[in-house]
């Protein structure tokens, strides 16, 4: 039962979960479909990563852009209705960027430690994401990080 409660989903899996993106968009598809069938019982989120999404899938390629309405769409009935959709507490955020100074976190990774912390600070246990490498710090903090085929194929074996 532990794969079906907390577990936190990366824009990447939510993108690739809800816009066909190709043949490498099947593993994420397979996650939303898990959630969207309730297998994964209210999977989190962060803010960041609705923001992260609409931002994305209006600005692809043409060919697989969504209009903003569309996008609206997607976050409201896919993520916001189906998601507990976090944020950084407010007494986190001096902490979250002394470590960042401390760190010597720069750059866009500060975008991936932030989602990271957020996932940490709201419980999660799993982090389903298919940039792994942006999340690996995380292990140390005691979350396992897997990739959406990985999951899949867990979520795939209840």
């Amino acid at each position: 039962m532990a794969l079906l409660t907390g577990a936190f989903l990366d824009t990447s899996v939510l993108l690739s979960g809800l816009i066909e993106l190709g043949p490498a968009s099947r593993s994420a598809q397979d996650v939303m479909t898990a959630v969207a069938e309730g297998r994964l019982r209210r999977p989190l989120t962060a803010w960041h990563c609705c923001l992260e999404f609409f931002a994305v899938a209006t600005r692809l390629p043409e060919e697989l852009r969504l209009s903003p309405a569309d996008a609206h769409r997607l976050v409201e009935e896919e993520i916001l209705g189906r998601f507990r959709v976090l944020q950084l507490p407010d007494a986190a955020r001096h902490p979250f960027f002394k470590a960042l100074s401390r760190d010597g976190v720069v750059g866009g990774r500060v975008y991936d430690a932030h989602i990271g912390e957020i996932a940490h600070q709201g419980g999660a246990r799993l982090i389903v994401t298919d940039n792994i490498r942006h999340f690996s710090a995380l292990v140390s903090k005691g979350l396992q990080v897997v990739d959406s085929a990985t999951f899949a194929g867990r979520l795939g074996r209840r």
